[in-house]
C-alpha cells in the first residue's frame, strides 16, 4: 500500500506505524509513492518532541485519527493515570516475573490457569484480530488502545504468578507463567510496532 501524507509530524508518525502494522499481515507499505492512500490525521497542536521519543509517539498514535492529540506532560508521569506507563509497567512486570521464576528454578508450561484471568486470556486471544483491523483501517490507535486493555487485565494477574512463602512451584504456577510470558510478548511486540521502547525495567 502506498501512503500519501501531508508534511505534518503526526501524519508521518502514523504512516510509519501503519507500514509496520501492515507488514504483520504480509503486506508492504511505502510512504509517498505509487497509487496513494491518503492519511490525514488531525495535526498535533504543538511540537511533541519535548516529550521525548516514546511519549511523543504515544501522544500522536493513541488518539484516533479524527481526535486532536494532547501534547502534555501527563504522558511522562509514572502513575496509573497514564496509559503508556501502565502498558510499559505491565510489560516490565511480566519480564520480572519470568526472571523470578528462573531464580526459583521453574519454567512456563501452557495449561489451564485457575482463577479470574479470563479478561487477560480474551485480550491476548484478540490481539491478532486487532492487528488485522489496525492494518485494514490504517489505524494504529486501535493497537495502542488494545495494549492498554491487555495491560489493565494483566496488572492484577501478574502478582499471582510466583509461589508465595513456602509454596512450591506447581502446575498452576507454570501455567500462570506461560500466560505472563505471552503477555510480555504481546506488549513488547505491540509497542515495537508503534515505534515505542519496551524496557524490561522501569
Amino acid at each position: 500500500v502506498a501512503l500519501r501524507v501531508p508534511y505534518d509530524v503526526r501524519a508521518e508518525v502514523v504512516a510509519d506505524a501503519v507500514v509496520r502494522i501492515v507488514a504483520t499481515q504480509g503486506g508492504r507499505g511505502e510512504v509517498g509513492h505509487g497509487e496513494p492512500v491518503s492519511l490525514r490525521p488531525v495535526p498535533a497542536p504543538e511540537d511533541p518532541a519535548p516529550l521525548g521519543p516514546d511519549a511523543a509517539q504515544w501522544a500522536l498514535l493513541h488518539p484516533a485519527a479524527h481526535d486532536r492529540p494532547r501534547i502534555t506532560a501527563d504522558h511522562l508521569v509514572q502513575r496509573e493515570s497514564n496509559p503508556l506507563f501502565r502498558v510499559r509497567y505491565a510489560h516490565a512486570r511480566a519480564r520480572a516475573v519470568g526472571r523470578g521464576a528462573g531464580r526459583l528454578g521453574f519454567g512456563a508450561e501452557p495449561g489451564d490457569v485457575p482463577g479470574t484471568q479470563g479478561d487477560l486470556v480474551s485480550a491476548l486471544a484478540d490481539y491478532p484480530r486487532i492487528l488485522t483491523a489496525a492494518a485494514t483501517h490504517r489505524a494504529p490507535d486501535r493497537l495502542a488502545r488494545h495494549l492498554v486493555t491487555v495491560a489493565d487485565a494483566a496488572l492484577p494477574f501478574l502478582p499471582t504468578v510466583l509461589p508465595r512463602g513456602d509454596e512450591k512451584p506447581s502446575v498452576a504456577h507454570r501455567a500462570r507463567l506461560a500466560l505472563a510470558e505471552a503477555t510480555g510478548t504481546v506488549l513488547a511486540g505491540g509497542l515495537s510496532l508503534l515505534g515505542i521502547d519496551a524496557p524490561d525495567h522501569l
